[in-house]
């Protein structure tokens, strides 16, 4: 049939190409991988060393202590009555005089007449040079307070409301001065007792408050709170009830512990503020808190030890650390590890409690545990006629100026 032989060549055809449509096309020859690309070499850093820090600036030098100046410098010196000044003057020197470098000033003031105001500021502006003092820092100004000798009433026995000891030195309190041992310590003394072979630290106020000392007990007193202002001030006077007599308490020796301001605590308690913190402000928080009374008085762990000196003459102070008699308004207490002890010194202050100048010639006859700084001084107001009033109220700011002797008079 004619159909069937045209089927047979068709397919051959279909066959043909789903042949066609199957076979995998002859893979092509791979080409050459390409070389990668050449990279630049590896620099290693260089090795990295400390970060440079740029030097601390040295810090600037201390201010000198001492800066010579003119007399014309010290406010109120021409106004100063310095007669006034003059036995107190020669009490320094009788104790410096015995030094080279005092000695030419100390023989010259035996033949000025005290008594001669011109005479007097002569010899000091021949003789001396002021020299303006600076704390370290630069400031020419400091704290200048005041002290008094004040009177207490008391007997040798106990009974009634004599209740409060003054003590003696006592037996087992050791007192070495360590200059002896090292000379670039001079002025340092270490105080403390033996336990066995060792010297440990004497007794807390606190301490010696609970145990006692039996048999060192010197006098008794009436007034606890008079007694510990009497430790601050150094030295008094008691008036023996029994027989009419006053006698001086001196300053004998110190249990060898730093003396802490109980008003500075008070402060930092919040229980007064700083105006309120005087003598008096002090006393009156006492009188409100009696029965924290003993807590105040520990927090002072200093003690004062006594000794009983005679009273010939009341108008003569008591003597200081320098060893001659305070004159008052006329002596101060400094630090002697900046100022020399006895030397002459200008001050600059105001009033207690006042902006009134107060400016005068005064020695520096005296020490006190309180008094630490260069621009410093603790101002001596005596015996009596409101001398503690004036004492407790003092907390003012001041300068200082020290009179370095010259080894022969300044020319004209």
């Amino acid at each position: 049939m004619l159909t069937t032989r045209r089927s047979v060549p068709a397919l051959f055809a279909a066959v043909a190409m789903l042949l066609a449509a199957c076979a995998t096309p002859p893979q092509q020859p791979a080409k050459p991988e390409q070389p990668p690309a050449p990279q630049p070499p590896v620099v290693m850093p260089p090795p990295v060393g400390p970060v440079a820090v740029p030097p601390t600036p040295p810090a600037p030098p201390p201010a000198p202590l001492m800066t010579p100046v003119s007399f014309d410098a010290l406010p109120g010196w021409k106004q100063d009555d310095l007669r006034q000044a003059w036995t107190s003057f020669m009490a320094s020197c009788r104790v410096l005089g015995a030094r080279a470098d005092w000695k030419p000033a100390c023989l010259a003031a035996k033949v000025v007449d005290a008594n001669d105001g011109a005479a007097v500021r002569g010899y000091f502006e021949s003789w001396f040079v002021p020299n303006q003092i600076r704390t370290a820092d630069g400031s020419d100004t400091g704290l200048i307070t005041g002290y008094y000798e004040p009177m207490l009433h008391g007997l040798r026995k106990r009974q009634g409301a004599y209740q409060t000891p003054l003590y003696k030195v006592p037996d087992d309190l050791l007192t070495v001065d360590l200059a002896s041992v090292y000379p670039n310590l001079k002025g340092m003394v270490l105080r403390g007792r033996l336990s066995g072979r060792k010297v440990v630290p004497y007794g807390t106020r606190a301490e010696i408050e609970r145990a006692n000392l039996p048999g060192k007990e010197l006098l008794w007193v009436n007034d606890p709170v008079e007694a510990f202002f009497l430790e601050v001030q150094g030295s008094g006077r008691v008036q023996l009830d029994d027989t009419g007599e006053t006698v001086r308490i001196a300053y004998a020796d110190q249990n060898g512990h730093p003396y802490k301001a109980i008003g500075r605590w008070l402060v930092d308690q919040g229980e007064l503020t700083v105006e309120q913190a005087t003598a008096q402000g002090i006393k009156a928080w006492i009188a409100a808190h009696p029965e924290r009374r003993q807590e105040l008085f520990n927090v002072n762990p200093s003690y004062i030890f006594f000794r009983e000196e005679r009273l010939p003459d009341p108008s003569v102070g008591p003597k200081g650390a320098l060893g001659v008699p305070l004159t008052p308004s006329r002596s101060v207490a400094i630090d002697p590890k900046f100022l020399p002890l006895g030397a002459p010194i200008f001050l600059a202050t105001t009033e207690p409690g006042s902006d009134v100048p107060m400016q005068r010639l005064v020695m520096g006859q005296d020490t006190g545990g309180a008094i630490r700084g260069a621009v410093r001084a603790d101002f001596f107001f005596g015996f009596g006629d409101g001398a503690p009033d004036k004492a407790g109220l003092m907390k003012q700011r001041g300068s200082l100026w020290v009179l370095m002797p010259l080894p022969a008079p300044r020319q004209p």
